[in-house]
């Protein structure tokens, strides 16, 4: 499966859109990820593990888009967009949207 964030694909022909598909997920960082990560905001630098848990939370997303997508018959997805939300304390939201198509090499 093609996956871009363009509305269209280099050496490809869109042949057919099939509707909008997207991916959720909500994930919680766990007590001991927390206090690390204010620990690095105190003394600077990355936190890791919120970075690793933003990845997996990315990585769940597009794969429920992309079963959605296969479930509609297309074997790409333009135009995605991926946002991050802090929906409270510890928990994040990234949701993830494009179009199911289908296409051609050319």
């Amino acid at each position: 499966m093609i996956i871009s964030t363009t509305p269209s694909l280099e050496g490809y022909q869109i042949d057919q859109y099939l509707g909008i598909v997207s991916g959720e997920t909500i994930i919680g960082a766990n007590v001991f990820k927390d206090f690390f990560a204010s620990i690095t905001d105190i003394v600077g630098g990355r936190s890791s593990a919120y970075e690793q848990v933003l990845r997996e939370a990315k990585a769940t997303a597009m794969a429920e888009m992309e079963v959605q997508a296969k479930h509609f018959g297309a074997n790409a997805v333009v135009g995605i967009d991926l946002d991050y939300e802090t929906i409270r304390d510890g928990m994040l939201m990234v949701t993830v949207s494009g179009t199911a198509v289908k296409v051609t090499k050319l």
